[in-house]
């Protein structure tokens, strides 16, 4: 019997160009890479549209004075991870990738964040005036972030640079992006929530309002980051530490549903310095007002606490101290913002004055308008009464960060880990 003709051959299926996919390490292997936490910033060309333009990010041989702290994160099983940790390893199990923008202040934070994690792409914008001062802004390449995960990296500091910024906020969720998320660390009109007299203007609203109307992306509604927000009297809204969660309903303060905020916290940061501190099991920690200890007590319910208050004799408002004894232990004033310091000042004579051994402070923002910073003295020889030990701030607020650096008392910790972990959720 004839034998049986041989089966033709398996079509040859030949992938397209942008099926293909190269290991991490394959990609990576003829650029090194520099962590910035390790003196320096990994340096890669990389591209997610294809084609054959190269980004490119300098690297930096100087060390970064910049302290990079891990911050505490939560996996899905609840137990905690380092934030940078949290953000290697989202990108690990993930294909998610984030082309980050920025503005010129934050450029130094975003480079930062790139650090953290290969998923995180720079890409940069045209910051251009027309002669009239209106901005003339292009962003480059434009076609090349369809379909990608789009973020945008702001710094509302001053009225200013507000409207260029929008401009852009509100442009880029309409480049046929996958999603695009808002990372403005420092709310700066959270200050001006409340409306006691008819009258009264509250700017907090209108921010909120204007954020809330940024238009959606592919992917749905825009994701809006910020930190240790001023206002108490917010909706809740999920964040990554359930502590941070606020159960007070007002209609004063919200967002709208076209955003979705996601409200994160420097305490970590400043929990992760205590512990690296040499007397670290003899810190309390300090509220200046009621107002301070309802937004941070939670957070820092395993230290003792001291509760000051203000007091009104006359026409002057005096600090007072309303419970906690700080005798021969080193207090840690905790609050949110700072701006002339004139509380903080009149907090830490009142704790000298009851025996405080030192006295350090930390906020998240640290606004100092007017370099107001210059009144807080460095106290290295254990008189807390004529200054602090340190001062601990975020770089939430870039322009103050470039004035205080490397100035005792102050050191920064960096929200770079904890933007890079909530960019790659």
């Amino acid at each position: 019997m004839a034998a049986a003709p041989p089966l033709p051959p398996p079509p040859l299926r030949i992938p397209r160009a942008k099926s293909l996919k190269l290991s991490s390490s394959a990609s990576r292997e003829p650029f090194p890479s520099y962590k910035l936490g390790c003196f320096s910033c990994r340096c890669e060309a990389k591209s997610f549209d294809h084609s054959q333009s190269w980004t490119t990010v300098d690297r930096f041989p100087a060390p970064d004075p910049i302290t990079i702290f891990p911050a505490p994160s939560r996996s899905l099983a609840g137990s905690p991870m380092p934030m940078a940790a949290s953000a290697r390893e989202s990108s690990g199990k993930s294909s998610k990738k984030v082309c980050l923008f920025y503005c010129a202040e934050t450029k130094p934070l975003a480079e930062r964040v790139a650090a953290q994690s290969d998923a995180i792409e720079l890409r940069s914008i045209n910051w251009r005036k027309f002669a009239d001062g209106f901005p003339d802004l292009f962003i480059p390449n434009a076609h090349g972030i369809r379909g990608q995960h789009v973020a945008f990296l702001a710094s509302f500091s001053s009225p200013g640079v507000i409207f260029e910024q929008l401009s852009i906020i509100y442009a880029l969720p309409k480049l046929f992006v996958s999603s695009f998320t808002l990372v403005l660390p420092f709310f700066p009109t959270g200050t001006s929530e409340r409306m006691e007299d008819e009258g009264d203007v509250a700017t907090a609203f209108t921010l909120a309002r204007i954020l809330s109307n940024v238009p959606i992306s592919r992917g749905g509604p825009t994701n809006l980051v910020i930190f240790d927000i001023h206002a108490l009297p917010v909706r809740l809204y999920w964040c990554t530490y359930p502590l941070l969660q606020s159960t007070h309903a007002s209609e004063r303060f919200y967002f709208g549903d076209n955003i979705l905020p996601c409200f994160e916290s420097g305490i970590p940061l400043l929990k992760n310095r205590l512990q690296q501190l040499p007397d670290s099991d003899n810190i309390s920690i300090a509220f200046p007002d009621d107002g301070s200890w309802k937004r941070f007590h939670k957070q820092l319910q395993h230290f003792p606490m001291i509760v000051c208050a203000k007091v009104r004799e006359g026409d002057q408002r005096i600090v007072r101290l309303k419970e906690g004894d700080p005798k021969g232990r080193h207090v840690v004033i905790v609050d949110d913002l700072v701006q002339s310091g004139g509380t903080l000042v009149e907090c830490q004579k009142l704790l000298a004055a009851h025996g405080a051994k030192r006295i350090s402070a930390y906020v998240t923002h640290g606004i100092f308008p007017k370099r107001s910073w210059e009144r807080f003295e460095h106290d290295n020889g254990g008189n807390p009464e004529n200054g602090l030990t340190y001062f601990w701030i975020t770089d939430s607020c870039p322009r103050t960060v470039n004035e205080v650096l490397n100035r005792p008392p102050f050191e920064v910790l960096s929200l770079a880990g904890s933007i890079a972990a909530s960019l790659l959720i």
